[in-house]
């Protein structure tokens, strides 16, 4: 009796998140398919997205297991150092560093990661190459361009209809196309959150002299300017600033930039020369009331868009992606139906607290920082100054960063499912 589905997974997004996700389920031996309005082509230009990522070692684990990491491999920057300053003028451009700091050093936890660094800044675009070239190779199809009209479920699968009038059929469908997720509108799956009133500006900078694999975080009353190492003596420049300000940032003539730039950047490394395009990501908070409907499972931006102050936004999804892969592949091997309430509530109770809790310190961190008020300032002064003396906190700190906390995903571990 032929089968009533045309595949195990319908993937409704191309990303990053949906793309790693269906890599890892192929893995396993289920039949996916990703569907995204883009061209997969467009998703490679250096244009479609101008950030970087700064990949947890425990993620780049992943990436190695599901067959990519060599490939990225050339165009990640180590972080060895994270450099936390508290200040009032602009950060690097200051004389002399604020007496509130945190200093997190990889070779403190080098023992227990293996000599990993704390993580890898890499450019989105050479992640999306990397993962295009993935897809291709492991020969899962690709619907792009092609859009999700809309999604009905029953008590057997998920009918996904696209704009061309075909239909899709499968167990379950997964929404892993971002913020404004269709199937997780179709699925009802309300969302919690609010706008910040501010954007970060992103541009890629040449420095004047080696930044040594440290990575600077200066929490301004304005927001986080952040300068990220990058490959070939460059750097990524997160500049939080209102969005009316960013806006005119990147709009500005390139000497402008330049001038207000070295105002915020002084003789720091040297100075730095712009390169490339700039871009602007308005900054929000965005957490799905739920992580699972009927037939349905969110991952990635559709199930949590956080602030990017601790650059954890990706690490996030691919730890999603990971998780319900697992979840699905060992349900497939017990000859369980992989779309029933309960396989997918496996992966909810999973993802649930880990994401909730994330979004929440982030959004917290932001609102602690993001201000001058004395009283404040003065706390959270003495709170970095004591993290800074404590080692055992500072190096929890670390391993949390690096994703190697809490029951991780065996792609996590570096384990193939």
């Amino acid at each position: 009796m032929a089968s009533p589905f045309t595949h195990d997974v319908i993937i409704a997004g191309a990303g990053m998140a949906g793309a790693t996700f269906a890599l890892a389920a192929a893995q396993g031996g289920l039949k996916v398919v990703l569907i995204d309005p883009q061209p997969f082509s467009a998703q490679l230009a250096p244009t479609f997205d101008g950030r970087s990522t700064a990949v947890a070692y425990s993620t780049f684990r992943m990436l190695d297991a599901l067959g990519i990491g060599e490939a990225l491999r050339p165009n990640a920057c180590r972080m060895d150092h994270i450099l936390v300053t508290d200040g009032r003028r602009p950060g690097a451009a200051s004389k002399a560093m604020s007496p509130a700091y945190l200093r997190f050093d990889a070779a403190e936890i080098g023992d227990a990661n293996g000599g990993e660094p704390l993580g890898y800044m890499v450019e989105n675009r050479h992640i999306r190459a990397a993962l295009a070239q993935g897809v291709t190779d492991a020969g899962i199809e690709v619907r792009a361009p092609a859009s999700v009209a809309s999604v009905t479920t029953d008590g057997f699968g998920a009918s996904v209809t696209l704009t061309d009038g075909t239909v899709l059929r499968a167990p379950l469908v997964v929404g892993a196309e971002g913020r404004g997720s269709v199937v997780r509108k179709a699925a009802g799956i309300g969302t919690v959150g609010w706008t910040y009133g501010q954007s970060g500006v992103v541009a890629t900078v040449r420095l004047g002299r080696p930044h040594g694999g440290v990575a600077h975080e200066y929490f301004l009353p304005s927001g986080p300017f952040a300068i990220l190492p990058l490959t070939d003596q460059r750097a990524s420049l997160v500049w939080t600033e209102t969005t009316r300000a960013a806006e005119a940032l990147r709009d500005c003539s390139d000497e402008a930039f330049q001038s207000h730039l070295m105002r915020r950047f002084g003789e720091f490394l040297d100075g730095a020369t712009p390169e490339g395009p700039r871009f602007v990501y308005p900054l929000a908070l965005d957490l799905a009331e739920a992580l699972t409907a009927p037939r349905t499972a969110l991952i990635g931006d559709a199930a949590h868009g956080v602030h990017p102050v601790a650059g954890q936004g990706l690490n996030m999804g691919l730890k999603d992606a990971a998780a319900l892969a697992e979840v699905l592949i060992e349900a497939m091997r017990l000859g369980l139906d992989i779309g029933s309430v309960g396989v997918l509530e496996q992966y909810a109770r999973w993802r649930r607290f880990d994401n909730a809790a994330l979004a929440a310190g982030f959004d917290g961190f932001v609102r602690l920082f993001s201000n001058d008020h004395a009283p404040i300032r003065l706390a959270r002064d003495l709170g970095m100054a004591a993290v800074n003396r404590i080692g055992p906190l500072r190096r929890a700190f670390m391993r949390e960063a690096g994703g190697a906390t809490g029951d991780l995903p065996r792609l996590l571990r570096g384990e193939v499912v």
